[in-house]
């Protein structure tokens, strides 16, 4: 009996990665070039240029002016006007008359005049707080709590761009393993399949049995070829985070442990390090400092003032004035319209605030570490577990494909061995993938991305297709 099925396609191999690159690597790219990293940079830079900015608030404050004014007439005295305002000025008017004097003559020889109608000065100023209260060194304070908190916050983001960038890179891998497996069940399957014929040609098995190979290799195509775009996909993904010109895919491979170390120790770690914690520390520090602001406006302000004239006219006012003048002020409040008092209360319960926020989120990143960690060993446990499973499918594969070709056994049993071995290693792969992405997120929190390396290049165990 001759079959009128069309001749099979040849299976289709793995796509060859244009642009290979390893997970150090691919976190060193994102690390360098992910624009919201890029962006917390320039928040920590941005809060370091305020906390320079308020270091020189204990430096004197000095200033050049220059003013010109346009009097309404120049400012002069006459003796006319000594005469009308001074006891000595009767004796002035009678030695004026003695001598035959016109007043009018002596306004007109006498005349002093102070100033011109367009008067200009210039000068230097300088003022130099000694005593605020408290107030200056609160606000360096408040700025370096603030440096301190975009610094954590761009540890924060770092954390999560690391276990973003897990979750694609290792996704890929994923979907490799995926689609090997899928290839590899096609290949098996084209193999039933070109076996099939042989027997029905030979009248061995039934038409029934050729025609359920190749329905089941037609199946095993749109599988592989469901893998191939999924695998398409995640890799777009992973190439547009690193900002690749290349199609990348990860050279390293999906990996497990033996063990991991106690849980009690990320716990411990990440809530010493966690950047979360520290940020609101620093938010304490700076409602603190709030505090101190506020408490520092009941308190005098002592400074220091000085004035150097840099310019003099010819006018008598002029050249009779100091050029230079120091001295000490005082600003004591007496009636404050800020409503420091409540402002204070407000500071305080800021801090009140952010104490339980603290101890909130340290319970809820206890129970994170702890189900993190249960779901990295649940997902070791299982890819460690099914490594009997998969010697099982694949033996049962074995002789299921030996029994077809004794007329033992159905081309359904073979198919369904063939199956059950790939679900086995599409499994285990997800178990995998499920364990790096766990031990990612426990790296994160902790605080610890660095020792990401050290699982994975020297504990590590690459998973196998």
């Amino acid at each position: 009996m001759t079959s009128t099925s069309v001749a099979p396609e040849p299976p289709v191999t793995a796509p060859v990665a244009q642009h290979p690159i390893s997970f150090s690597d691919a976190w060193q790219a994102v690390v360098s070039q992910n624009d919201a990293l890029a962006a917390e940079r320039a928040n920590v830079d941005r809060a370091r240029y305020l906390q320079e900015a308020a270091r020189d608030m204990y430096l004197p404050q000095v200033t050049a002016s220059a003013n010109y004014t346009r009097l309404d007439k120049a400012i002069e005295i006459k003796p006319s006007d000594i005469t009308e305002s001074m006891p000595a000025g009767d004796a002035i008017a009678g030695l004026a008359q003695l001598a035959g004097i016109n007043p009018a003559q002596i306004d007109q020889l006498f005349t002093s005049r102070l100033t011109d109608r367009d008067v200009f000065t210039s000068s230097l100023r300088a003022i130099w707080p000694i005593f605020t209260g408290g107030r200056i060194s609160a606000a360096q304070d408040i700025a370096k709590g603030q440096r301190d908190e975009a610094g954590y916050l761009l540890a924060m983001k770092q954390q999560g761009k690391f276990e973003d960038l897990a979750k694609l890179y290792f996704g890929v891998a994923m979907t490799q393993h995926v689609l090997q497996t899928r290839i590899d069940v096609e290949q098996g399957l084209q193999k039933h399949f070109e076996h099939a014929k042989k027997l029905e040609q030979q009248g061995q098995i039934a038409k029934v049995e050729r025609l359920q190979a190749e329905a089941s290799y037609d199946k095993a195509k749109v599988e592989r070829q469901k893998a191939a775009r999924d695998m398409e996909i995640a890799q777009v993904a992973l190439t547009k985070m690193l900002k690749s010109t290349e199609s990348v895919l990860p050279a390293t491979r999906l990996f497990t442990n033996e063990s991991l170390p106690p849980m009690t120790a990320f716990i411990e770690k990440t809530l010493a390090d966690y950047p979360g914690l520290k940020i609101l520390d620093a938010k304490s520090r700076q409602a603190k400092g709030l505090i101190d602001v506020e408490k520092g406006k009941y308190y005098p302000e002592v400074y220091l003032y000085g004035n150097y004239s840099l310019h003099e006219d010819d006018s008598l006012a002029a050249k009779t004035a100091p050029d230079w003048a120091v001295g000490v002020g005082v600003n004591i409040p007496l009636l404050d319209r800020s409503g420091r008092s409540d402002k204070v209360k407000a500071a305080h319960s800021a801090v009140t605030q952010i104490n339980y926020l603290r101890a909130q989120a340290e319970q809820d990143l206890s129970v994170l570490v702890e189900k993190t960690y249960r779901e990295a060993m649940q997902a070791l446990e299982e890819y460690q577990g099914l490594a009997s499973s998969l010697s099982l499918a694949s033996e049962n594969l074995r002789m299921r494909e030996k029994a077809f070709s004794q007329g033992l056994s159905t081309s359904l049993d073979v198919v369904d061995a063939e199956l059950y071995l790939a679900s086995v290693r599409t499994q285990r792969s997800a178990a995998a993938y499920q364990y790096v992405i766990s031990l990612s997120r426990l790296l994160a929190v902790s605080g610890e991305i660095n020792r990401f390396n050290q699982y994975q290049q020297f504990q590590g165990v690459e998973v196998q297709s």
